[in-house]
């Protein structure tokens, strides 16, 4: 299915469908953690930056000893140290005012080199080591809940310390033993299912040198990456639907909102509280637009 949806000069719209359950999707660190939601309407909210880091973590695992495949945005990683890679590699010199030249051969090594720079762009001018800017080809928008989510925030206790001076003596033999039950909290979403929308730009894409093999992976990055980013914190958590519309013309043959529109997902009318995604309905209509073929390459 994934090779039906390589061809980078063609552009693409897509719904990713996933759902959480028992976990917290997207913390919030304004909020303690708890999980995003949109405060007027209570629907979760997933950011983009969460869901290309997911993408980014499972290129890295599954392809990151390949060339060209490498990840410039890495967790606790230095971006300069990446740029820095970039200079050595075409001997170039790293000044306060690079040369448009340089910055341009700096940037061109960097989109050849890093999988999420060609595909979700960067900017990469910072003081040291200037690479200039690049507009992703791809982008995602913030998944957003279908129903209001409930966050809810749990007590749990543990019987293990963090520091020694939180310990206390026994009344046997004044031995020190740790305090019973230290609390702790917990953040959660009972259940919640989320869509976000995304776009491929093939002009973007021709700029970056977007490939074949990178939008394949992109999909497959897109089904695949809950399994290989399990946390104890996010629960349970799945892709359930991607639909891809496909244009044949690389400046698109209908505007993205109306093809969004074809496909609507609600809760069942005899489901009261939804806890899997089994609690919704799906209604793809039949998109008569000519130019567009819409793929289901997960079904909901």
């Amino acid at each position: 299915m994934y090779k039906k949806l390589n061809n980078p000069e063609k552009r693409y719209d897509f719904l990713l469908v996933f759902d959480v359950k028992d976990g917290n999707p997207n913390g919030d660190p304004d909020a303690g953690n708890l999980p995003r939601v949109d405060v007027e309407t209570m629907q979760g909210l997933v950011t983009d930056v969460a869901l290309k880091r997911k993408v980014r973590n499972y290129v890295q695992m599954t392809r990151g000893n390949e060339e060209g495949y490498d990840i410039y945005v890495k967790q606790r990683g230095i971006l300069s140290r990446e740029q820095e890679k970039a200079y050595e590699a075409l001997d170039l010199k790293n000044t306060d005012a690079p040369s448009a030249d340089t910055i341009k051969d700096a940037r061109e090594w960097m989109c050849a080199n890093y999988y999420d720079t060609r595909m979700f762009g960067a900017v990469m001018s910072g003081k040291k080591y200037n690479a200039g800017q690049v507009r992703g080809a791809l982008q995602l928008t913030f998944a957003r809940s279908i129903d209001p989510i409930t966050p809810y925030d749990m007590t749990i206790t543990r019987v293990a310390l963090t520091n020694a001076d939180d310990a206390q003596k026994s009344a046997k033999d004044d031995e020190v033993e740790a305090r019973h039950g230290q609390i702790g909290r917990k953040a959660y979403v009972p259940y919640g299912l989320y869509i976000a929308q995304g776009y491929y730009i093939p002009a973007f894409g021709k700029q970056t040198g977007v490939t074949e093999k990178d939008l394949e992976l992109f999909w497959e990055a897109l089904v695949n990456m809950w399994d290989l980013d399990r946390s104890a914190s996010r629960g349970q958590m799945a892709t359930r639907g991607l639909y891809v519309f496909e244009h044949e013309s690389e400046f698109g043959n209908a505007p993205s909102h109306m093809l969004f529109k074809a496909i609507q997902i609600k809760r069942k009318e005899d489901v009261e509280v939804t806890r899997s995604a089994a609690d919704y309905n799906i209604i793809i209509e039949d998109v008569k637009i000519q130019g567009i073929t819409l793929h289901q390459v997960v079904g909901l």
